[in-house]
């Protein structure tokens, strides 16, 4: 129960109505793209980019409050900070894969790699101030033993608690969620520049040369205002902590993938209207 009486938030299944309607604004979005000229393959890269950003936010162990406090395992702090500190992580070392190499892949991993790599310093960090600064041990309140490592939790968990901690089974899955967020942030990043260049040279009257620093500066706010949105919604899903991959809440990433997906479409239409070229 909420604090005002209703039913408690934060279900798992899919509001068909709400699908429908946002399927429908992810296909204008597209078709209006298309109407104005534009090539509707960045478009389709942005709306997988913006997906592959909520899907990866589940998996990042997040505890907020009552993590500060050991009473929580995860990381103490909000879903949306750490995932776009993960996602900016990710976004600068794809970018400057792409402006060394120019390769779309080496671009794409090298912005995998640093989202993954960002949260795996923290994670370690993070447990290391658990262990020697607050003196607990990992301990998971959703489940009784560790997937991977095989280690049990019920002896360790405090009483009053939900765990405390990271547990491994949140370490993995802050990596894994650091790498696609970043692969996500990357691919968003590379259409809006590939959009950029074609189109600020035509409607600017200015060689490429000239407006690669303007273009270059454009796609990465779009790119970072593309993780923001979608590491907000993905927090909303979410509603408070997660765990990582095995919590429960993880049931609810189709809802995230799709409410990221249609936003993404209808932002990327915006960021992309910016080079339409009216003929004037």
């Amino acid at each position: 129960m909420s604090a005002l009486g209703g039913k408690a938030a934060g279900g798992e299944g899919i509001n068909p109505t709400g699908s429908v309607v946002g399927i429908v604004i992810l296909l204008v979005s597209i078709a209006a793209t298309y109407a104005l000229g534009f090539s509707i393959v960045p478009l389709i890269g942005i709306i997988i980019g913006g997906a592959l950003i909520g899907f990866g936010v589940h998996f990042v162990p997040v505890g907020g409050a009552p993590a500060a406090m050991g009473q929580a395992p995860g990381i103490a702090t909000g879903v949306a900070m750490l995932a776009a500190g993960a996602g900016l992580a990710g976004l600068f070392g794809g970018a400057w894969a792409y402006e060394a190499t120019g390769d779309f892949a080496v671009a794409v991993a090298g912005g995998a790699v640093g989202g993954g790599l960002m949260m795996a310093i923290t994670c370690l960090m993070v447990n290391a101030t658990y262990v020697f600064a607050m003196g607990i041990p990992a301990a998971s309140g959703k489940i009784a033993k560790d997937p991977i490592t095989g280690d049990t939790f019920p002896e360790y968990k405090s009483q009053g608690t939900e765990g405390h901690g990271l547990p491994f089974i949140s370490f993995f899955g802050g990596v894994v969620g650091g790498f696609i967020a970043g692969l996500g942030g990357t691919l968003i990043y590379i259409e809006l520049l590939d959009v950029y260049h074609a189109g600020l040279p035509a409607i600017m009257q200015a060689n490429p040369e000239a407006i690669e620093p303007l273009a270059v500066s454009l796609a990465g706010i779009f790119a970072i205002g593309f993780f923001l949105v979608n590491a907000v919604l993905a927090a909303y899903n979410i509603t408070g902590t997660i765990e990582g991959p095995h919590d429960p809440k993880f049931k609810r990433v189709p809802r995230a993938v799709i409410g990221c997906a249609v936003a993404s479409a209808f932002c990327g239409l915006i960021s992309m209207l910016i080079v339409l070229n009216t003929g004037m």
